[in-house]
């Protein structure tokens, strides 16, 4: 499987560095945490009205992610980290990314200086598109009524989509975050229209110098969110090369003290180049169970044994 060049896109992480005239565009506010498809759909409408335009399509998010700044004692953990949801947003056709810095500055805008500053003043936005639930301004005290009002005022069109929903679940970044870190991988591909995925790099120290030789591959330490401690059929993606793969997360509790891990194991293992620098992403596709402390390493060594063959059989289905 190859995996098709990724498109790139200008990205402004600060309203200075925005030129000046970029405006008219057609714009979505958003945290686009995951890129799902709610945003796509919302994201393609933008996309859309501003060909049919003639003026740049532009998607305008925050860095960080504003609950990291309000609300850190909850720890939130994203689904794509910035530079992998710049590279989602870049695929849905758009052709700008507004990275604002989101401090305390930003937070302390009332809605209508963020439209009269922001969206009037450097982007010149002449159509919005958002969902209904749709908050922005100071304690996010306004939503999609204001933002008509504002519209009318500063004479851009807003345009409201209705939520997406997947067997019958609507789509949100919340819902797949509780999904993921469930485990529940299956649904949380549905809704994100493609696998969960995380993209890092081999952890250091294996001294395994410029060849991955051997069929296991464990991860450097990864800071966002990850499925729940369990075993998962995989696909890890080195490059250009895709290799089906069993994973497990978790703390390795059958070999004594717990040791953090994301260990994958290659079934259709060969010989590559590969070193700790490498770009690996690992697609989360099915749970097969979760970690257990099993009495000793053969009851482990069977068990991995029926995981391959769980995995196997998967992968043969999906042909």
């Amino acid at each position: 499987m190859r995996y098709p060049p990724e498109r790139t896109v200008p990205v402004f992480c600060s309203l200075a560095e925005i030129p000046a005239g970029f405006g008219p565009c057609v714009g979505a506010i958003g945290n686009f945490d995951g890129v799902h498809l709610g945003h796509q759909e919302i994201l393609s409408g933008v996309v859309r009205e501003a060909r049919s335009m003639g003026v740049q399509s532009v998607a305008i998010t925050f860095d960080p992610h504003p609950e990291q700044l309000l609300r850190p004692a909850r720890a939130l953990r994203l689904l794509t980290p910035m530079h992998e949801r710049v590279k989602l947003l870049a695929a849905t056709g758009i052709d700008a990314v507004v990275a604002l810095p989101f401090d305390s500055d930003l937070a302390s805008l009332t809605a209508q200086e963020f439209v009269s500053r922001i969206l009037a003043d450097v982007l010149g936005i002449c159509s919005l598109h958002e969902g209904g639930n749709f908050r922005f301004g100071h304690q996010a005290r306004a939503g999609i009524e204001e933002l008509r009002q504002f519209g009318a005022s500063f004479g851009f069109a807003v345009h409201v989509h209705s939520p997406v929903k997947v067997h019958g679940l609507e789509v949100s970044s919340s819902a797949i975050r509780a999904m993921v870190a469930d485990g529940d991988v299956r649904r949380a591909r549905w809704m994100l229209g493609r696998p969960f995925a995380v993209r890092s790099t081999q952890a250091r120290g294996r001294g395994i110098g410029t060849r991955l030789l051997v069929p296991t591959v464990n991860l450097a330490a990864y800071q966002d969110l990850l499925p729940a401690f369990g075993v998962y059929v995989t696909r890890l993606a080195v490059g250009d090369r895709c290799f089906q793969a069993v994973t497990n997360v978790g703390n390795r509790p059958t070999f004594g003290e717990p040791s953090f891990a994301i260990e994958s194991h290659i079934l259709n293992f060969e010989p590559i180049e590969m070193d700790d620098q490498t770009p690996v992403q690992l697609e989360f596709l099915l749970r097969l169970r979760g970690e257990i402390a099993w009495p000793s390493s053969e009851a482990l060594k069977e068990q991995i044994l029926r995981d391959v063959e769980m995995a196997r059989r998967y992968f043969r289905l999906l042909r």
